[in-house]
């Protein structure tokens, strides 16, 4: 096989475009070549075994599968997290949500004078992404995560141990979990939970309907702020005084998601638009 036999085969899955940045960053990733050795013919050099092996990653990209989970890698930020059918590809928005954090933790810090640990607590981990890059990112933060699939934590300790953190992985279900419980006990909590609705999935893509976890994506139609609402009512007991609330959200819900936080006694409430012009992300403070 050489490169634009390969690329050209993925044209009836994406446009020439991303066909080409796909075969690049699977070539990159996977076998460790530059363009400069692609443009050498590094692909029509390959073992038979690598050939072999490319083939089947071509026939899995042919069949819809994202090539994340083809590669076992997404980029986030600058750092990339193994990723597997139990966990959602983790999406650059998420990572502005990690950024917002970071820099408001740090700011925080920086006007109260405050020194030492930082508690931080992130609620449906997935892959660990937002964890691994908080302990990453913030001095002194001491991060747990929580997350229900047994699956996703596995992947997610395996992605602390890739980005050289310390993270608490915990198997607990936010919903079971009681209100007025673990008092006073974070700084931070932060959370990517489920927000998309069941009618919204005619709208989606297909390759995210067929492979990422349904549990991860989806909530009722009649209770699409079921995790918000219960995420809202813990952080009242367990954020300590002056401490952070961080949501990724729906667009659709911004002015609920900012009248639940308020209807419970958070402040200084700040709602804030992704790259794409869309409320994405939500902050609360507890006083």
């Amino acid at each position: 096989m050489t490169y634009p036999d390969f690329w050209h085969s993925l044209l009836s899955c994406y446009d020439e475009g991303e066909a080409r940045a796909v075969a690049r960053w699977l070539l990159e990733v996977c076998f460790g070549m530059t363009m400069a050795d692609i443009a050498c013919g590094a692909v029509e050099h390959m073992t038979a075994e690598q050939q072999q092996r490319l083939a089947a990653m071509q026939q899995r990209l042919l069949e819809g599968e994202p090539v994340q989970y083809v590669a076992g890698v997404a980029d986030f930020g600058p750092r990339q997290f193994a990723v597997g059918s139990g966990v959602l590809i983790p999406r650059p928005e998420t990572y502005e949500l990690c950024r917002w954090v970071s820099e408001n933790v740090k700011r925080s810090r920086q006007e109260r004078q405050t020194l030492g640990a930082f508690d931080v607590l992130d609620i449906g981990t997935g892959s660990g992404c937002i964890a691994c890059t908080l302990a990453a990112d913030v001095p002194d933060a001491r991060v747990t995560a929580w997350d229900i699939s047994p699956v996703a934590l596995q992947l997610a300790r395996q992605n602390a141990r890739r980005t050289g953190v310390s993270v608490n992985f915990e198997e607990r279900d936010m919903l079971a979990v009681r209100y007025g419980s673990d008092l006073g006990m974070w700084d931070v909590i932060v959370s990517n939970p489920p927000y998309i609705c069941d009618s919204e999935a005619d709208d989606m893509a297909a390759w995210v309907l067929d492979y990422e976890p349904e549990m991860a994506l989806f909530v009722p139609d009649d209770d699409p702020l079921l995790f918000y609402l219960h995420i809202s009512n813990y952080a009242q007991s367990a954020l300590k005084e002056g401490g952070q609330l961080f949501f990724e959200i729906n667009p659709r819900f911004d002015e609920h998601i900012e009248d639940i936080l308020l209807g419970l006694g958070f402040d200084d409430i700040t709602v804030k638009e992704d790259q794409y012009g869309k409320s994405r992300f939500i902050k609360a403070t507890w006083h």
